[in-house]
């Protein structure tokens, strides 16, 4: 047998060098634990070391888009940017969409009437991850419902989007001025689901006369219901007053003006925005009580079949009442954290109004949260609720900033990995916790949702969307609790850092994996 002690000179040296494009990061994961060990055992260094990486197809943004502008200056987002109400199940899918059609018709009822006159129908066509599996989110309904004049916080899900599925062949009135024209769900094209588009979440929306366009836009759904589209220019703000670009900056501001991250980003919210901290306050209250009602109704809800081929069966109501039912006391917390996730995600997927905290799919996290800080659990006041809030926002900031919140950009790590990471913040700040261990169980909570892939059966946000927010509702407790129990000048790892991970693995993940359901469970798990 060899000498152990003689074994070191015959493992490589760590390579930080950037891994080549198109590396699969699972294959080479495996490759290199396997040439490590018969390295170890034979005493020399295997040549799979020295092989070229399998392909892989990582997304390329299109330089010009704004949300890769941004990510070189101070974060600008500002609250009521960040967490919209709008109706489930996606906001990149749906809510994305419907904001999207809505500005095109504004746009087209500015055009001269005599143009209007010319026009006969409205045509949206869908690209890439929203093509692929835009039918599992109603991205055709919420489409045609912005174009006949509905916005995501104001509409009746159930009175127009499950009407529109109801009667899928009914025309709809659009009137242009004087002019009226119809459309329906026939307008709403599924187009080519790969291609070499800006955005994974491209679309096209377009005002015709016969076939003569009078007005055409390219737009793209960046995730988290932001919107964007081609020669977008963001609109002129005020500049913050802790102009931060990093966690560490944004602790070294707290260390230094003695404050709290709520503190500063309520600052923020009021020099960048010209509004005042009562104005942002009235907003959150908003917020604060659509979480409330979200998991309210979704816990009030009977057991019954989600839409959808998979014939899923809700059950946040009964993990609910057998987690109240529970005496001992860890197990009576977890279950219930896990079943106001259950609840506000299960309302996602039926369609119903929902938070993007960050997102759709991960609509259940927060609210959750929420639910275990409120008179269900820790009894914090609104206030403190309001701060929790605003430090979560810090977080969702960073990682849209430097990442991604988009499935579509980044599989599910962007969703549930960044709603964690906020949850994990809002605990510790609505809990009076200092800076250092809001940022630490951030990282720890955002950390380990690292390389979670989007996957959704049959397209739809069910499986294994809907368990997944009650994981990381509870991840997010465990964040904080290792956070605040630890020295947390001891943590290895810092925010900043696993921000920049996440970004990497976005880039580098195979696009079987971005919600385009080809991969996954979305091709392991057989539907009867």
């Amino acid at each position: 047998m060899n000498d152990p002690t003689s074994t070191h000179s015959a493992i490589p040296a760590l390579d930080f060098t950037e891994p080549q494009p198109g590396s699969d990061r699972r294959t080479f994961m495996v490759r290199s634990a396997m040439a490590t060990a018969i390295g170890l055992l034979g005493g020399q260094v295997n040549p799979l070391f020295a092989q070229a990486p399998a392909n892989a197809q990582p997304v390329k943004l299109d330089p010009n888009l704004n949300v890769v502008k941004q990510s070189k200056g101070p974060v600008m987002t500002l609250v009521d940017e960040f967490y919209k109400v709008g109706p489930g199940p996606s906001s990149s899918h749906t809510i994305g969409p419907m904001r999207i059609t809505y500005d095109f018709y504004q746009r087209a009822i500015k055009l001269p009437q005599a143009q209007l006159d010319q026009a006969t129908a409205l045509k949206v066509h869908l690209y890439g991850s929203l093509s692929a599996t835009g039918k599992g989110h109603g991205t055709e309904r919420a489409a045609l419902a912005g174009l006949i004049g509905y916005e995501p916080a104001t509409i009746d899900p159930v009175a127009v989007l499950d009407k529109m599925q109801a009667e899928p062949n009914k025309t709809y009135p659009v009137k242009l001025g004087t002019k009226t024209i119809n459309s329906s769900l026939a307008d709403i094209i599924y187009d080519a689901t790969k291609g070499d588009f800006p955005h994974a979440n491209t679309m096209t929306c377009m005002l015709m006369a016969g076939d003569k366009v009078l007005l055409e836009q390219e737009y793209y759904s960046v995730g988290g219901g932001f919107i964007e589209w081609k020669g977008y220019t963001p609109p002129k703000k005020n500049p913050p007053k802790y102009p931060y670009q990093s966690m560490a900056e944004v602790i070294a501001f707290t260390k230094r003006d003695n404050i709290s991250i709520a503190q500063l980003a309520m600052a923020n919210e009021t020099s960048i925005s010209g509004r005042s901290e009562a104005e942002i306050n009235a907003f959150l209250d908003k917020i604060i009580g659509a979480m409330r009602a979200t998991v309210k109704t979704g816990l009030a809800a009977p057991t019954s079949t989600l839409p959808g081929p998979i014939k899923l069966k809700t059950k946040a109501g009964d993990v609910y009442r057998s987690a109240m039912a529970e005496q001992l006391p860890a197990r009576k917390a977890i279950g219930i954290v896990s079943a106001a996730a259950l609840a506000g995600s299960e309302e996602n997927a039926r369609g119903h109004l929902v938070i993007t905290a960050p997102t759709g799919g991960s609509a259940g996290v927060m609210p959750a949260v929420l639910f275990s800080l409120d008179a269900a659990g820790a009894k914090v006041s609104d206030q403190k609720l309001r701060e929790g809030l605003l430090a979560a926002a810090v977080v969702g900031y960073l990682c849209k900033h430097h990442a991604t919140l988009a499935a579509a950009e980044g599989g599910c790590q962007a969703e549930i990995g960044v709603a964690s990471a906020m949850g994990a913040a809002m605990i510790a700040q609505a809990l009076d916790a200092a800076p250092q261990i809001a940022a630490n169980g951030a990282e720890g909570a955002l950390e380990h949702h690292l390389g979670m892939t989007c996957d959704p059966v049959a397209g739809f946000v069910q499986i294994p969307c809907i368990e997944r927010c009650a994981f990381g509702a509870v991840k997010s407790w465990t964040g904080f609790l290792i956070a605040k129990d630890e020295i947390p000048a001891n943590r290895r790892v810092d925010f900043d850092s696993t921000v920049q991970a996440l970004a990497i693995t976005a880039k580098e993940m195979n696009s079987k994996y971005k919600e385009t359901s080809e991969g996954g469970l979305a091709v392991s798990l057989t539907l009867c």
